[in-house]
């Protein structure tokens, strides 16, 4: 299975902020839209980092409350793992649990597709299971 399959069922529309938003806004983000990571887009719609809850506790934790009026480029990760519609899932999950990371960027050449998270591959994981489980009673019940 690829990850094209995934973008596919839950579409390709990801959330951005820019490198010079304030941490707040990010924030404010992730809240309103009940997401986990935010990209950080650069001037032409490329990916110059990303921003995930976890990094913005770190951030409180060691800068305080001032640090969500400083810009999200102070903080971002830079060093972004992508991968492509074209990867293979096994291929995204094992770069995903070696990485430590939940959040990929999906990227067709230079472009922004889409994002995938951990729990859209868990899912789509499970999916795959019961429909094959239920192909298997189908067959059952039928021999």
């Amino acid at each position: 299975m690829k990850v094209e399959t995934i973008l596919a069922a839950k579409g390709h529309s990801v959330v951005t902020v820019r490198a010079e938003d304030p941490v707040s806004k990010l924030v404010s983000t992730l809240a309103a839209k009940g997401i986990g990571a935010v990209i950080v887009a650069d001037a032409d719609g490329g990916v110059a980092g990303i921003m995930t809850e976890r990094d913005v506790v770190r951030v409180i934790a060691s800068d305080g409350r001032e640090a969500l009026d400083r810009p999200v480029g102070d903080f971002m990760t830079r060093k972004v793992v992508t991968a492509t519609p074209h990867d293979t899932l096994d291929f995204l999950s094992e770069r995903m649990t070696r990485g430590k990371f939940r959040h990929v960027p999906i990227m067709d050449h230079d472009r922004l597709v889409g994002i995938v998270s951990i729990g859209d591959v868990v899912k789509h994981r499970i999916e795959s299971i019961e429909a094959e489980a239920s192909a298997m009673r189908d067959y059952i019940a039928t021999a």
